[in-house]
């Protein structure tokens, strides 16, 4: 349920009624309006007990019922496209699409250097690497760990860019929340609740990839164990379902960038290095999320691509991310946004 106050309700009076909500049990989520408050209501509510309770309070303009089960998520809860803000310049589900890029893992200080420096240069603002990588064989490359995240971190100190890399369990959250901006969660581990909620628990975003076989429903009650935290940050990243199709490694579904539209306020970025799995259907498929209104990109970029650890396959070198990005321009121009 929502509440929402009267224009130019005193903030103390908003607060009384937000504590008559949290004794009966409930939790409370402001958001803050140029005119209006608005309080969503979070838990197993009771609607007569609350419509009781609240009715005779001082400055209440209105109850809202919320009907779907993704209170925060959605459109209910807030109707205007939620702007992300990582630092001076970069602000995800604005008028620029921000482009994310690196290479699937961390492998070296000179490696994450030269991918950092070429992808500053061609115009990306966030920088992406894992440290912690969850590989489906136990004997496949698994990462430096916090060697990882400081290269990253020096990395991202010379060039100016931003961090996004993947946190795995709970107990490394505060670790990798020293040396990242965004966290990000893996699509195996989307639906990991414990990890979503301690993540919720930070103030830094959270990047959540959907799961190989999640629907719409799952990806945003998934954003919702974030939220419901008090983490209202989060980025939902389209990355590939798995279908009966073997030629490419995953489908990646682009109608969920207009359907997820319709249904959150989050933004929505598209991972097409994982959702194809091929190297020449990256740029394709890169250039079908701008035109469907993605706010942001994903790429893995490597400096050489064949002598990757991990998912070189899919991996753009140097010159061929520079190509995107000049070849990705007229299309942001032509969808009513812009790539810097």
């Amino acid at each position: 349920m929502i509440v929402v106050m009267e224009t130019g309700t005193p903030k103390k009076k908003t607060q009384k009624v937000m504590d008559r909500i949290e004794d009966m049990g409930y939790k409370t989520h402001p958001i803050e309006g140029v005119n209006k408050t608005i309080i969503g209501i979070v838990g197993d509510v009771d609607r007569e007990e609350l419509i009781d309770s609240l009715g005779a309070l001082p400055s209440i303009e209105k109850l809202i019922p919320i009907q779907e089960p993704y209170k925060l998520a959605g459109k209910t809860f807030k109707n205007t496209p939620t702007e992300i803000n990582i630092g001076e310049d970069v602000t995800i589900g604005g008028k620029e699409i921000i482009m994310m890029a690196g290479p699937c893992s961390v492998e070296s200080e000179a490696q994450i250097m030269d991918t950092a420096r070429a992808i500053k240069k061609a115009g990306a603002k966030v920088l992406r690497g894992g440290a912690f990588k969850p590989r489906t064989s136990p004997y496949s490359f698994q990462g430096l760990q916090e060697k990882g995240l400081k290269l990253l971190k020096k990395a991202a100190q010379e060039t100016g860019l931003k961090i996004v890399t993947e946190v795995m369990t709970p107990k490394h959250v505060d670790l990798v929340g020293k040396y990242t901006d965004i966290f990000q969660i893996g699509a195996r581990n989307m639906q990991n609740f414990y990890l979503l909620k301690e993540v919720g628990n930070s103030n830094k975003p959270v990047m959540l990839k959907r799961g190989m076989k999640a629907t719409y429903r799952e990806f945003l009650m998934a954003a919702e164990y974030i939220m419901s935290e008090g983490n209202y940050n989060v980025i939902l990243c389209e990355r590939g379902i798995r279908t009966f199709e073997d030629h490419t490694r995953n489908t990646l579904d682009l109608i969920s960038i207009p359907t997820l539209k319709k249904l959150t306020h989050l933004p929505i970025i598209i991972d097409p290095s994982h959702g194809t799995g091929l190297r020449e259907l990256v740029a394709p498929a890169a250039r079908g999320a701008v035109s469907m209104g993605t706010d942001g990109l994903l790429v893995e970029v490597h400096p050489e691509p064949a002598k990757a650890l991990s998912d070189g396959q899919q991996s753009l070198d140097f010159e061929e991310f520079d190509q995107l990005m000049d070849n990705l321009k007229d299309f942001a121009v032509a969808s009513g946004r812009k790539i810097k």
